[in-house]
């Protein structure tokens, strides 16, 4: 049985609203390895606040919202999806880069009161987690194992 044409429509949504959240979630440590490198030069540190604000209120949330939403959308209209062990590798995998996100905007705001928490060294491995996720849901949603 084909699949109908609003489910399809919505998949494709759902996929361009995750790439659109992955480049953010992609960039945005690395944003702030910068911000933690050049936390002494007050007019670069004000030029990455804004980019930091941008990304995240602009592109990220935007984009994490109507990839949930696609992907809830989803859902309903094809519960089986959630007997599929897959399913449940992609959800717990999602639920990771919905708290890496979280973290994100946490880290944001201590660095803008200026609270240099997290060092330049930790902000470029946090930014490899995403990779790694990407590779767990490509691989469930792909392969299927």
């Amino acid at each position: 049985m084909a699949l109908e044409t609003s489910y399809l429509w919505i998949k494709a949504m759902h996929v361009i609203a995750v790439i659109a959240w992955y480049a953010g979630l992609f960039y945005i440590f690395r944003l702030f390895v910068y911000h933690v490198q050049k936390r002494d030069e007050p007019a670069v540190v004000a030029t990455l606040e804004v980019m930091e604000r941008r990304l995240m209120r602009a592109i990220m949330a935007p984009a994490m919202i109507v990839a949930i939403a696609m992907g809830a959308w989803m859902l309903v209209k094809q519960p089986a999806l959630l007997r599929m062990p897959w399913m449940h590798l992609k959800l717990g995998a999602v639920f990771f880069l919905l708290g890496y996100h979280g973290f994100a905007s946490y880290t944001r705001k201590r660095l803008l009161r200026g609270d240099y928490f997290i060092s330049e060294r930790a902000c470029r491995m946090i930014n490899e987690v995403p990779t790694l996720l990407l590779f767990a849901i490509v691989i469930a949603v792909i392969v299927r194992p």
